[in-house]
């Protein structure tokens, strides 16, 4: 007689973990779980308590990749690599990137919190930042985030091939402009492009 297949507890949070990455919450049940397992529902309840326990499980697994990914180092500037370290996830894990950051599938606040009190950790232990106050550091990583994102976006599809020294540059263009003249705040220095327009035209 066939012996009986044993699912593992992290064979379901796998299987889980695969299902809602690829397709989101909407199509997080305990039967398209198990048909990704190829068996039936009663393992996903003999090791899980209901499916919202499997759900916390799986959003644990995503902010623990989350935090093993923005904790990478790749310079001796901690804040220039929180943008090299999203601009890697990025293109190393795009499914898992749009999953999250794109097409919403756990919840935008929660994991735009969690991202942000990762990267303000960080921030905190910053020299050129600690004059600032928490709403202007929160700006500085909004600015960063969204230069990193551009250059992620860009590289994807191959529309820009920039070299890493050249993806430092622009954050740490980025960092220094935004910590220096702290934009996004009420009393943000004004930039006027139209000398550089008619000179341009000029020219």
């Amino acid at each position: 007689m066939a012996r009986k297949k044993t699912i593992t507890h992290g064979q379901i949070l796998a299987a889980a973990y695969g299902l809602v990455v690829e397709e989101g919450f909407k199509s997080f049940t305990a039967r398209n779980v198990a048909k990704r397992m190829g068996c039936s529902t009663q393992p996903i309840y003999l090791e899980f308590r209901n499916m919202q326990d499997l759900k916390l499980a799986v959003m644990d697994e995503i902010k623990a990749t989350l935090a093993s990914k923005i904790a990478r180092r790749f310079t001796t500037d901690p804040v220039v690599d929180l943008g090299l370290a999203y601009i890697n996830f990025a293109l190393e894990n795009p499914v898992l990137y749009r999953a999250v950051f794109v097409e919403d599938h756990f919840g935008v606040t929660d994991m735009r919190e969690y991202a942000m009190t990762t990267a303000m950790k960080r921030l905190d232990t910053y020299a050129l930042a600690e004059p600032l106050t928490d709403a202007e550091k929160r700006n500085t990583i909004m600015g960063l985030w969204i230069v990193a994102t551009g250059i992620a976006n860009l590289m994807a599809p191959g529309f820009i091939d920039i070299t890493r020294e050249q993806m430092i540059d622009i954050l740490k263009a980025v960092i220094q402009d935004f910590i220096i003249n702290k934009r996004f705040s009420e009393d943000a220095a004004a930039v006027c492009l139209a000398p550089s327009i008619a000179n341009s035209i000029a020219g």
